[in-house]
């Protein structure tokens, strides 16, 4: 490993570092899991801390980041839901962000992609693969505490009604944070990109106090990140209507 340049930490998580090349910033995390890359991405040593790069053409979340997201991150000692995890590669990362008293339950429905999942998992402790359909919640709510976010990246047309349905089994309740990484390719033929997002904020919006969304362009091409703090509403709050929040679980291994 190369020793690297000056980090600094980003205010919103301590576990997320910058690197500023002159104009360029690039961003790591201080990793939880052990070599060799998950991606090809790279690996340093600083003072006594290990960092991975966090690329934008490997990662959605890097992406967002790259291009101004500013509503909010995984933080160390959350625990979160993340729908579509594949072979691992952002939800390794968010894993880092969570650090290692924190907790990624890693859902994924495809076998070979999951398999590839739950051999990353033997290197990073804290990154619980479940195979399972995002679609039904309730086949695997006996592996899942309350969480403090909800990542979705299913890419199907659907995804909105489904990140909603894991949000009021799932999240703790008013505050909580919900990403979205919007693949809008994947949501058919009936409407350009621009207007399958406006349809997703606005369906979005229902239940989550929306952020600015940004693009994901020129890294991932049709793809938008959006989120923000749910509503009270999705718990059975509202006005003159406390919201309940979830009680808690065993946060697992």
């Amino acid at each position: 490993m190369r020793v690297a340049r000056s980090f600094e930490a980003e205010p919103s998580n301590p576990r997320l570092a910058l690197v500023r090349t002159g104009r360029r910033v690039e961003f790591w995390t201080e990793t939880v899991g052990s070599p060799p890359s998950v991606s090809g991405e790279r690996w340093v040593e600083r003072s006594g801390r290990t960092y991975r790069s966090f690329e934008p053409t490997r990662s959605k979340l890097a992406a967002a980041l790259s291009n101004g997201w500013t509503g909010g991150l995984p933080c160390p000692r959350d625990r979160w839901l993340y729908l579509g995890a594949a072979t691992g590669t952002t939800a390794s990362y968010v894993a880092d962000l969570v650090g290692p008293e924190g907790r990624v339950y890693a859902l994924e429905r495809s076998l070979r992609p999951f398999s590839r999942l739950l051999a990353l998992s033997a290197r990073w402790p804290n990154l619980l693969p479940i195979l399972g359909d995002a679609r039904r919640p309730r086949e695997y709510s006996g592996l899942v505490p309350p969480v403090d976010g909800l990542y979705c990246d299913v890419a199907q047309p659907d995804q909105i009604p489904i990140v909603r349905s894991n949000a009021e089994l799932f999240l703790k309740g008013p505050g909580a944070r919900v990403l979205v990484a919007l693949k809008t390719p994947s949501m058919g033929r009936d409407r350009t990109a621009a207007g399958h997002r406006a349809r997703s904020e606005e369906e979005l919006r229902a239940f989550v106090h929306l952020a600015r969304v940004v693009t994901l362009e020129p890294f991932h091409r049709g793809h938008y990140l959006l989120g923000g703090r749910v509503r009270p509403e999705v718990f059975g709050g509202g006005p003159g209507r406390p919201a309940t929040p979830r009680a808690a679980r065993s946060p697992g291994r």
